[in-house]
């Protein structure tokens, strides 16, 4: 038994509502909340800041390493990201970032410095952890597993509704089809590609309100001996 409960590992595509969802579960269940697709946009936002190339993955995992990795206390469940002292925020949610994040996700090296990362923040339980591979790569031994999905079109809706929340353009053809290619890209990779792991639960939330989405997870938490 880990220290501070169970890991909840919930993959699924891009755009699906996987940090909404899992920070309201994790605050359901007073556990803390991990999005490792910020650690990404992180190393991808920096690269970009640096003029790193999104194709060379030793000299990204270089960066990566000789940065200085913190995950401060954030005003709810889920840690922040802070680079050399430097705290996140708008930078992660910015559409170029997140575009370069898609590029460097794929590579292996960058991929098993994540893995790393964020196996180690969630070893001792109580974690709500969300990705793409959290199930089937970085905690194959998680206790509850969930796949989220929704239709490209629903993602796509919600990501321009989030956008235009926090003040930000949003173009819903130019979403979509990125989410279309994401989708691609992530299950075709061959390093740790987008799947449902066998043991995981699938739940599509394409026509779920979200609240129902995250009382079907706490319910599953509740199955799974979640405590």
């Amino acid at each position: 038994m880990r220290a501070n409960g169970i890991v909840i590992a919930i993959d699924g595509p891009a755009g699906v509502g996987k940090s909404t969802v899992g920070k309201l579960v994790a605050s359901r269940l007073g556990y803390r909340f991990i999005s490792t697709g910020k650690m990404y946009r992180a190393l991808a936002w920096k690269a970009l800041e640096a003029g790193v190339s999104l194709e060379d993955d030793a000299a990204l995992v270089a960066l990566a390493r000789a940065l200085k990795w913190e995950f401060p206390k954030g005003a709810g469940p889920e840690a922040d990201v802070a680079i050399d002292g430097r705290r996140l925020e708008r930078e992660l949610v910015d559409e170029r970032t997140g575009r370069a994040s898609s590029a460097i996700a794929k590579l292996p090296g960058v991929r098993l410095f994540m893995k790393d990362m964020q196996r180690q923040a969630g070893l001792e339980g109580g974690v709500v952890m969300e990705g793409r591979d959290i199930g089937t790569n970085v905690f194959p031994d998680a206790e509850l597993k969930v796949y989220l999905d929704a239709s490209p079109k629903a993602r796509a809706e919600r990501r321009v509704a989030q956008l235009k929340a926090q003040g930000l353009p949003a173009d819903y053809d130019e979403i979509l089809d990125f989410i279309v290619k994401r989708d691609a890209q992530d299950s075709g990779r061959a390093v740790n590609p987008l799947r449902k792991a066998d043991d995981a639960l699938y739940l599509d939330s394409t026509s779920m309100p979200r609240d129902q989405v995250v009382a079907s997870i706490v319910d599953m938490f509740g199955k799974a001996g979640g405590k």
